[in-house]
């Protein structure tokens, strides 16, 4: 089951998962490793707006885990600052490394919030977001950040990349403590592709294990027979799971794994030539590093799908696709991994721009908090020149039953990268809402 609008709950099993093996702590990220020639702003365009970028850059998940959003933004800004900033005033990002961790992550907050005086926070993608809770007290605004956690659906003030229909009162997440997600992705493969059946892979681990039957709800709603392998966590098995694919002949494969095991999966697969119709991978694995991580399994890298809100960071026939691209090459130097989280920071720090300079419409003193946070919840939804689908923040009172839902969708092609299927604007359907509790 897909959340509605939201990351891909793999996602947060998978870095669950991980985390309990470990811990880290927090620290201050440069950002020298972006090349901004510096604006043309005028004195009369006012002081530099600063804003921060809290990622947990250097957490027990790995290294380029999360540095994606943070990547998309800086480019962004470099790229907005040199044409001259937003009316003439540059745009001053400030970066954070919480370590993934919680006291990090209050670290963070701290120096951005109450030293730094940040005016607004910007893709934020943190592993514990634990002091959300301070940042909605404080009123400042939260814009485009991953919903890794709940805090998206739980706190005022915080708006994520990809919306919410929550109450958001600070309380509990979601309803009463209930978030709702759908079944979009299954509904795709089955009305566009015919899959009936379909496997999920996951570890003996209680994380892994809950997200595998979140899954196993979902596929089971849109009437898919549902086949479920388990590996052990320490010592997987990974040829026996394969083997038992190859006799199952699952439509889909779909995994509760982290980065490394999805890998070794892929190759036992290939090994026992249990190649489905779609290997489907979640939103942090679409990226450009396919190749090297499944340099072993090329029957099954080929069978890699990846499924997302966002339009594909490969498709550069698209007006909006090409000029992040563009800016990545000119201004993120030594950075040359290109990903899904990259264009969505991008489109994150396009949207605090849109709002920003909404508000300076009205004059320099029209720039304020409250201003940008009516652009944010304007009944207008918002789609970072066609970079998202719609975006929209509701409080709806009860949780809707159905809604129809829209999915951006690519698959893996050696010598062609990421290939779009189909415009995500057109790949939609009215799909149930299933209730999960984060």
């Amino acid at each position: 089951m897909r959340p509605s609008r939201a990351a891909d709950p793999l996602l947060r099993a998978a870095l669950a998962l991980l985390v309990a093996l470990s811990a880290a702590c927090g620290s201050r990220l440069p950002e020298r490793d972006f090349a901004s020639r510096r604006p043309a702003a005028t004195p009369e365009g006012g002081p530099p707006i600063r804003v921060g970028v809290i990622t947990s850059a250097t957490s027990p998940v790995g290294g380029d885990a999360f540095t994606g959003p943070r990547d998309g933004a800086l480019a962004y800004f470099a790229a907005l600052n040199a044409r001259g900033g937003i009316d003439g005033r540059r745009v001053e990002p400030v970066t954070c490394d919480d370590g993934g961790s919680g006291v990090g992550n209050h670290t963070c907050v701290t120096e951005l919030v109450e030293d730094r005086k940040v005016f607004a926070l910007v893709a934020t993608t943190a592993l514990d977001y634990a002091a959300a809770s301070r940042v909605s007290r404080a009123g400042v605004p939260d814009i485009g950040g991953q919903p890794i956690g709940p805090a998206y659906d739980t706190y005022p003030h915080l708006y994520g990349i990809y919306g919410s229909s929550a109450p958001r009162t600070g309380d509990r997440p979601g309803w009463n403590g209930v978030l709702y997600g759908g079944t979009e992705v299954y509904r795709y493969f089955k009305r566009a592709h015919g899959a009936r059946t379909a496997a999920v892979v996951s570890y003996n681990q209680p994380s892994s294990a809950a997200y595998a039957r979140l899954v196993t709800r979902g596929l089971e709603a849109e009437g898919y027979r549902v086949v479920t392998e388990q590996v052990d966590f320490a010592l997987p098995n990974f040829r026996a799971v394969a083997a038992d694919l190859r006799a199952q002949r699952p439509d889909l494969v779909l995994d509760a794994l982290d980065s490394h095991g999805n890998a070794r999966l892929c190759e036992a697969m290939d090994a026992v030539g249990a190649i489905p119709t779609a290997k489907v991978t979640n939103v942090q694995s679409w990226n450009s590093a396919v190749p090297d991580a499944y340099a072993k399994a090329p029957r099954c890298r080929n069978a890699l799908w990846a499924t997302g809100s966002s339009r594909n960071h490969d498709d550069t026939s698209h007006p909006a696709v090409g000029e992040f691209r563009a800016a990545m090459d000119a201004h993120a130097k030594g950075v040359t991994l290109r990903s899904q989280w990259q264009l969505e920071g991008w489109a994150a720090a396009m949207w605090f721009t849109d709002a920003a300079r909404s508000c300076l419409a009205a004059g320099p003193r029209g720039l304020t908090r409250a201003c940008v946070e009516r652009y944010l919840t304007r009944r207008e939804p918002y789609t970072a020149r066609g970079l998202l689908l719609p975006v929209r923040f509701e409080h709806l009172a009860r949780p809707p039953r159905t809604r129809r839902t829209c999915l951006s969708v690519a698959r893996w092609r050696d010598g062609e990268g990421w290939v779009a299927q189909g415009d995500m604007n057109d790949n939609c359907a009215t799909v149930p809402q299933l209730g999960y509790r984060p």
